[in-house]
C-alpha cells in the first residue's frame, strides 16, 4: 500500500469516529496547559493531573510561580519523574513569562523554546492545543505509531524527521487533531510492547500488522476515493 495511502486511511477513520479528540491534561489556562506539559515529560498524564491541583492552588499564576525558589515548588511535584530538574524549569519558567512575556504564553515556537524546561516537542504542543497551530508534536507514542503503521519511513531515526514525515502528508487543518489520534491509539491500542493488534480499527492500513498477520481485508478507502 502506498504511504498516501495509510495516511488518508488513517484520516479517514478518526475524521469519522473521534472528530473532535482532546489532550488528557486537565488545564484551564494556557499557563496551566504550560506547566502541566512540562511535567508531562516521560509521566504518565494521569500522573500530572493528580498533581496539578495543589500545585496550582499554591502558584496559580505565571508570577507566584515566578517568585518560588526550586525548593518551594519541589515538594508539590516530588511525585512526578525528575522532580528536582522539573522544580528548577518551572521556576526559571515563572519568571520568564512574567518578566519578558508580561504573564502571557507566547504563541510562537521560537519563543515558547526560549522558556526553560521547553522543547520542540512541549512547544508544538502549546502551539497547537492553545493556538490551533499545524505543529505536530512527537512523543514516544506517535514516534512508535508512525513507524508501526508505516506512515513514515524507517529512516526517520529522529523525532524531528518523524515530525517533517508527518506534517508532509496531513493536512495544516488536521495536524492538530492527527497528534492527538497518534498519541491516543499509541496510549490504548498500539501499545510498546503488546499492540492489541486484534481491535485495532487502522488493521487494514497497518504494515506492522500486514508483515506479523497478513492483510486484515481489502483495502477499501472511508472516503470512496
Amino acid at each position: 500500500m502506498r504511504r498516501a495511502d495509510r495516511f488518508q486511511y488513517f484520516i479517514d477513520y478518526f475524521t469519522t469516529n473521534f472528530p473532535e479528540p482532546k489532550t488528557e491534561l486537565v488545564y484551564g489556562n494556557p499557563y496551566e496547559l504550560i506547566v502541566a506539559v512540562v511535567l508531562s515529560a516521560q509521566c504518565t498524564d494521569k500522573r500530572v493531573n493528580l498533581v496539578m491541583p495543589p500545585l496550582l492552588a499554591q502558584f496559580p499564576t505565571a508570577a507566584h510561580l515566578g517568585a518560588a525558589s526550586a525548593e518551594e515548588i519541589l515538594p508539590f511535584i516530588s511525585s512526578i519523574s525528575y522532580p528536582n530538574n522539573k522544580a528548577k524549569h518551572l521556576a526559571g519558567l515563572g519568571r520568564m513569562l512574567t518578566e519578558d512575556f508580561g504573564g502571557e504564553v507566547p504563541s510562537q515556537l521560537d519563543e515558547l523554546q526560549r522558556l526553560p524546561g521547553v522543547g520542540r516537542k512541549t512547544a508544538n504542543v502549546v502551539a497547537s492545543v492553545i493556538y490551533n497551530q499545524p505543529t505536530m508534536a512527537v512523543d514516544t507514542h506517535v514516534f512508535r505509531v508512525s513507524h508501526r503503521i508505516g506512515l513514515v519511513p524507517k529512516t526517520a531515526t529522529t523525532p524531528l524527521a518523524v515530525e517533517k514525515g508527518l506534517v508532509r502528508y496531513i493536512p495544516e487543518e488536521v495536524i492538530p487533531k492527527a497528534h492527538h489520534w497518534l498519541i491516543l491509539h499509541g496510549r490504548y491500542i498500539c501499545v510498546a510492547r503488546s499492540p492489541k493488534c486484534s481491535i485495532c480499527p487502522l488493521a487494514p492500513s497497518c504494515a506492522y500488522f500486514e508483515k506479523h498477520f497478513g492483510k486484515a481485508a481489502a483495502y477499501v478507502p472511508i472516503s470512496g476515493k
